[in-house]
Order: structure tokens, then sequence, then C-alpha cells
């Protein structure tokens, strides 16, 4: 099995699964957050620029995005608000939440009020927290996905350790042995084998089969 240290390396992550919308009123101005999913810099700018032809008759159309899951790039753009009072914190709404890989634009229609520095730091802020309400957020684990042979004798202890730990039971063949597959969490996994190899005496056969990111359960 691949050793601890080498699959600490790679960390939990969150990320927009399907895009939504939210939207918000303050003080009769109208701000629509939409929300996309995006793997580039270059996914991103398109995205931005739909949501610009779409609402073309908007006062603001501000951005912000987040590329990479330990957020390598970052950009945000104010669209004509005051500096700093849109991008920037409709951004760290997007970084205090840990979400990557993920896009968003608040479209404002103004509504005759000025709301003030402050007060549309705020409202930007919470258009973009209605938009991640309107979608599918999901967190992203690094895990293995294990073979698991047995004898019949073995199946019913193999089935409840699993049950126990909420983990899945997939692909089940019933021949002349079991087998079935899970997928584990790479923290999980040392424990899962050594609690597998006690339950039936070492004669379980394991086999990692795959290693990569999967959406843990919501």
């Amino acid at each position: 099995m691949e050793k601890k240290e080498n699959r600490e390396r790679y960390l939990p992550y969150r990320c927009v699964l399907e895009g939504g919308t939210g939207e918000i009123v303050e003080k009769k101005s109208r701000f629509l957050a939409t929300v996309r999913k995006v793997e580039t810099e270059e996914e991103a700018a398109a995205f931005i620029e739909e949501m610009k032809k779409k609402y073309w008759d908007a006062s603001h159309n501000c951005s912000a995005f987040v590329i990479g899951r330990k957020a390598e790039l970052t950009r945000c753009s104010d669209d004509g608000e005051p500096s700093g009072t849109a991008g920037r914190p409709m951004l760290e709404v997007l970084l205090g939440e840990g979400i990557c890989n993920t896009a968003v634009v608040v479209t404002r229609y103004f509504g005759g009020t000025l709301l003030g520095t402050g007060g549309l730091v705020r409202a930007y802020g919470a258009a973009v927290k209605a938009g991640l309400e309107g979608s599918r957020v999901v967190t992203m684990r690094y895990g293995t996905r294990l073979r698991i042979g047995s004898d019949y004798s073995d199946i019913g202890r193999i089935q409840y350790l699993l049950g126990q730990q909420g983990l899945p039971q997939e692909n089940a063949q019933y021949t002349q042995r079991v087998v079935l597959e899970t997928v584990v969490a790479a923290e999980g996994e040392e424990r899962l084998i050594k609690e597998l190899t006690e339950a039936t005496g070492g004669r379980a056969v394991l086999e990692a089969v795959g290693r990569y990111y999967f959406i843990d359960k919501e």
C-alpha cells in the first residue's frame, strides 16, 4: 500500500459540482450571483464574458474566480464599482469557504440609492453566499479503491465493518469466492486494512485498484 507520507500530500478540497444562482436586494438594488465550475483561466474569462453579454443592461457585472486546489490562481474585478468594494469581497468569500475551480459573477441593477463602500462590500459578499447556496458544493477527498476478496464465511464480518464506517460496497461478485470493492479516504486506509485483516484472520485478499479524488458523502 502507498506510504502514509505520500498520501498526506493530497488534501481534501471543496468545489462546485453544479453551478447555480442566488439573489439579494439591498435598498432597491438587485444583486444577482451566477456561479460556474471552471477548470482554467480561459474558461473563467469566457464565463465572465458570457454573463456580461447576457446582462448587458446591468449597472455592473463584477467577478471573481479561484483556479487550482490550493488557489494557485485568483482574479477579481470591480467592473466600475469603487475599488475594493466588489471583486475583492467576492473573492474573499470563495477563499473563506475553501472553494476552488469556481467563478462567480455578481450582476447589479442599481436601485437609485447609494450604498456606500461598506454597504457595497456587504452586498457583494452576501450575493456570492446566496449564489453558493443555490449551487451544489462538494468536498473532494483523495482515496483508494480497494478490492476485497474473501471466503463466504468472512463476508459478513467484512460487510459489517464497511457498514460501520459508512463505506460503499460496490461491484460485488459471488462465485467460488466473494469479491467486492470499496472506496476509502487516504487517512482511513491503513486503519481499514488493519481491521479487515484482523476480522478475517488474514484471509481477506486486499488489492488497491485505483487512487483518485472522489466526492465525499454529503
